[in-house]
């Protein structure tokens, strides 16, 4: 083989390479889509089946009581994954759930969201069952930012307002400053124009939870639900997002889920989930109190792992 074919036929195994790559990376895209279409699909049939019922639309203040419940998610039915859950979460305040992982803490969140009903149990919101409230007008009361927010490749205000035409220019801006937000974008040569790119690829991890506690709070609601929105996220970053949650503090009621528990020390409210059961609830100083309790062990291996 000649010295000329030999470079033609590695310059084309190279091509070759970068296509399979390409291939591959599509196939594991459009895995990964099936599995988020599957769990739209399981929620909206579950959503038709008893979601739909409510036709109250209350005044909302964000008052939320959990009492005696009780779930097993409905693919298995035989194994309680909460069990005689009560819960206070008080209007204006931020309460924070922390525990082990799998012990619970976004079960609760998912129920609170109506993406379930308790197997038992009642959940009221400012006396109401959730249940009775009508569905599209809940939602627009209880906002949730999850651990990897999904913004979308088109402008930042765009993506701030999506789903709120009804916003002004005002409530955008009021809603970035609230998120700790509003520093950043301004200091970008387009500002708000500025594209986030697929996926959020053209900001930061912190830059895209504050974006996307922006597009939460532009809704005005009563209710703003973080789960793990900080365990991704550097030092740095974790501390803008903690920032945010100081600007809206006593606004509306916060519920934060957390595995860090820098995030959550300065909760009017902590419970600690576990296996299932509330094993613990106050303060972060009042918990630190029971040296020998299931906070301070927790706080205690988080600082051995630093």
């Amino acid at each position: 083989m000649s010295s000329g074919v030999l470079v033609t036929y590695t310059l084309y195994l190279d091509q070759l390479e970068g296509h399979i790559y390409s291939i591959v990376w599509t196939v594991m895209d459009v895995m990964d889509c099936a599995t988020a279409a599957r769990q739209v699909f399981i929620y909206m049939k579950d959503a038709s089946e008893h979601q739909m019922k409510g036709v109250e639309k209350p005044e909302i203040d964000g008052a939320i009581e959990m009492n005696s419940v009780n779930f097993a998610y409905p693919s298995r039915s035989n194994k309680e994954v909460l069990k005689g859950v009560d819960i206070k979460i008080e209007s204006g305040k931020t309460t924070a759930f922390v525990g082990p992982s799998g012990g619970g803490k976004s079960t609760i969140v998912s129920l609170i969201q109506q993406y379930y009903t308790p197997t038992s149990g009642s959940i009221k919101i400012d006396g109401v069952p959730i249940g009775k409230i009508e569905h599209e007008y809940y939602h627009a009361k209880v906002s949730i930012v999850a651990q990897e927010p999904v913004l979308y490749d088109c402008s930042i205000r765009d993506n701030i307002l999506y789903g709120c035409e009804w916003a002004t220019e005002e409530d955008m801006k009021t809603a970035a400053q609230m998120a700790n937000a509003h520093d950043f974008v301004s200091q970008l040569d387009e500002g708000y124009e500025t594209n986030c790119g697929e996926r959020g690829a053209q900001l930061s991890g912190g830059q895209k939870q504050r974006i996307a506690i922006a597009r939460a709070l532009v809704r005005k609601p009563a209710v703003l639900i973080l789960d793990e929105a900080t365990s991704a996220l550097d030092a740095h970053s974790e501390g803008e997002i903690q920032e945010a949650l100081r600007r809206i503090t006593g606004q509306l009621t916060v519920i934060v889920v957390a595995h860090r528990l820098s995030t959550i020390k300065d909760a009017d409210q902590i419970y600690v989930v576990d296996n299932g059961a509330i094993v613990q609830s106050g303060t972060h100083t009042e918990l630190l109190k029971d040296v020998d309790g299931p906070y301070s062990s927790l706080v205690a291996k988080q600082r051995s792992n630093m």
